[in-house]
């Protein structure tokens, strides 16, 4: 009985984990994915821009040849042709997306959640099934925390735990599973736990780490409307409504 109940256990981690590597249907799986198609989507939109303006240029400064110094002629639009080309080449591979910066101290806070994020995007298909839903959970704290920590200084307590999570520990984390041949992930360490049940705690430890920031950043700003509205009643409002000076 034992032997059939474990078959049906592992027969739905291997239906979960399939259903993981499909999906994308996972609501905070689907927000991460249209970010990243965003930001390549404004990436392709600058390089239409200098494209565009770049032939601008070459158009421009063909009729003013040609009207200030001579008819340009066949060999003239041969010439235009090649530049033409030439132009289209040049911007399909320059300038191309900018390679994802290693975490460092003078990193803006908003970068490093994006950061995060991408490379969030880009390894969750490699893990297994838990593990990617504690990676969704995570993606759905990164716009708060983008928008948040972006409005605070480098040196903020909470942006200094939040940089080290999200720059190093946690990229840090899912590089040295992926390390790990697939064939030794099960083996159990000193406390008793595979290296997927690590990886799912540490997730889950991250998690829990995140949203606590999250909370704190958004009690100051509760805090600081608070403290603006009593302000705001002590000076403007009393038993007898406005005061008038």
């Amino acid at each position: 009985m034992a032997r059939i109940a474990h078959d049906v256990d592992q027969a739905i981690a291997r239906f979960d984990e399939y259903s993981a590597r499909l999906d994308g249907h996972v609501p905070a799986a689907r927000a991460a994915r249209n970010r990243h198609l965003a930001r390549s989507a404004a990436s392709v939109g600058r390089k239409l821009a200098n494209i565009g303006m770049a032939i601008g240029a070459l158009v421009v400064a063909t009729i003013a040849f040609g009207l200030l110094v001579s008819p340009i002629g066949w060999t003239g639009l041969f010439a235009v042709a090649v530049a033409t080309l030439l132009i289209l080449i040049f911007f399909s591979v320059w300038p191309g997306d900018k390679a994802e910066k290693p975490f460092n101290e003078q990193m803006p806070n908003a970068q490093v959640v994006r950061t995060l994020d991408g490379f969030l995007h880009k390894r969750r298909a490699a893990l297994p099934a838990p593990a990617a839903r504690r990676i969704d959970a995570i993606s759905a704290q990164l716009p708060l925390l983008e928008s948040k920590l972006g409005e605070v200084d480098l040196l903020n307590p909470l942006a200094q735990d939040a940089r080290r999570l999200m720059g190093k520990h946690l990229p840090d984390l899912i590089d040295r599973y992926e390390k790990v041949p697939a064939a030794y992930r099960r083996e159990r360490d000193g406390e008793g736990l595979t290296i997927d049940e690590r990886l799912i705690v540490s997730l889950d430890a991250a998690h829990e780490a995140l949203n606590e920031i999250g909370g704190k950043l958004a009690r100051e700003d509760m805090n600081a409307f608070e403290t603006q509205g009593r302000f705001i009643e002590s000076r403007y409002k009393d038993s007898e409504g406005i005061k008038t000076e």
